[in-house]
């Protein structure tokens, strides 16, 4: 079967119309990781009625325990969905062994490293292969922070990146038990023995997460642990990240709180960046949650439009929430 870029193998699974929208499923084989049985499924949104013509490109990243339906749910509801009306070309990628994307051979030792070294430079570049555009890219949660490793350990950088939006995202919020190593070390030696959380089990989302990650989450919050791996802290690659940032926190998120979102924020050296905080006494209509800031009738209303006028102008501030909730920089 003939590929579907010039790039590595890549394979056309689906192309179906859902509704007002357009959907086409690609499987990619990057092979530029140490596992060469990693595949990666990318769903690309489009109006079906409307010409091959596509708008700007914008790569939506999911959390933990989650997949591509966090953006577009079966009934073409969600920010992707919106974004797609909008005319932008939306591509929402799923994490190795998540929704679409099969497991990979060493599935329970995936880390938040190998998305960010290997899988965020593969997606970026097919789809600015596929659009002829560099693309926005927006994450949330654990989306988010594999985004900021990128950025922080240079496997992604302004000629790749229009503008970053990280919601719900942070590496600050400090587990006072893991800095006792042998509570980290009891830790470690669970996951590895469970291989996988349960994601329906522990009410946490409807994927699994390798025990991998965790461990990797484990290790940052040790006694001696960065926001990097062997070779790189991430932590202090993002002061020389100079792309146009948008971070999100809401009042209401008792997993990334604001205090530590709005510190990751402040370590990124870009030129342009803003800050936004959801919540009542900054003018929303209540204090979101860490999922409720993206998927909500409330967000609807009063966070997507802000993304989508973010995308359309990453260096104007953004007016549409009262001054108090908006940081320019």
């Amino acid at each position: 079967m003939q590929s579907s870029s010039n790039l590595f193998p890549v394979a056309l699974i689906s192309a179906e119309r859902r509704g007002d929208l357009s959907e086409d499923v690609y499987r990619l084989k990057p092979g530029n990781s140490p596992d060469g049985t990693v595949e990666l499924a990318v769903t690309r949104l489009g109006l079906a009625d409307v010409a091959q013509t596509r708008g700007t490109p914008v790569i939506l990243l999911h959390g933990s325990f989650s997949n591509r339906r966090f953006w577009y749910s079966p009934k073409g509801i969600g920010l992707g969905a919106y974004l797609a009306r909008q005319g932008f070309d939306v591509w929402i990628p799923e994490m190795r062994g998540h929704g679409l994307s099969k497991r990979n051979h060493d599935y329970v030792k995936n880390r938040i490293a190998d998305y960010a070294r290997y899988d965020l430079p593969a997606i970026g570049a097919f789809v600015r292969e596929q659009s002829a555009q560099i693309p926005h890219w927006i994450g949330h949660s654990l989306g988010g922070i594999t985004l900021a490793a990128a950025l922080g350990g240079q496997f992604l950088g302004a000629p790749a990146v229009a503008s970053v939006a990280l919601f719900g995202c942070q590496v600050s919020r400090t587990h006072w038990p893991l800095k006792i190593p042998p509570v980290e070390w009891g830790g470690r030696f669970i996951l590895k023995r469970l291989a996988q959380l349960s994601g329906p089990r522990f009410k946490r989302g409807p994927e699994d997460e390798p025990a991998g990650v965790m461990i990797e989450a484990m290790r940052w919050n040790g006694l001696f642990g960065r926001f990097g791996d062997r070779e790189r802290d991430w932590w202090k690659g993002l002061a020389d990240v100079d792309v146009p940032l948008l971070a999100v926190s809401a009042v209401g998120d008792q997993q990334d709180p604001d205090w530590a979102c709005r510190k990751l924020f402040e370590q990124v050296g870009a030129e342009h960046r803003q800050y936004l905080c959801l919540g009542r006494q900054q003018g929303f209509s209540g204090d979101f949650g860490h999922v409720e800031m993206l998927v909500s009738k409330a967000a609807q209303v009063e966070v997507w439009p802000l993304v989508e006028r973010w995308l359309k102008d990453p260096l104007t501030p953004l007016f549409a929430a009262p001054a108090e909730a908006l940081a320019p920089v």
